[in-house]
């Protein structure tokens, strides 16, 4: 399970998804309080940038899973 978490160069992808999808729903739900000088709560800023990185992390072992699942089922068969 390590491996479909940590290889392939998921944490990459994820890290990436998390800095533009973090950055536009940081803009999109606290804009107003930046674009006022304001520092919006932290770790409300650090669940939106969080919360991408887990949902990426989560699809690509899903989809690793369903890969292994149907490569071993073929294998299986032959």
């Amino acid at each position: 399970m390590g491996h479909m978490i940590f290889g392939d160069g998921t944490p990459k992808k994820a890290l990436v998804t998390a800095l533009v999808v973090g950055s536009l729903l940081t803009m999109i739900n606290h804009g107003n309080q930046v674009f006022v000088g304001e520092m919006p709560p932290i770790w409300k800023v650090l669940l939106t940038y969080l919360t991408p990185y887990c949902v990426t992390t989560w699809g690509a072992v899903t989809g690793k899973r369903a890969q292994w699942k149907l490569d071993f089922a073929t294998r299986k068969n032959e």
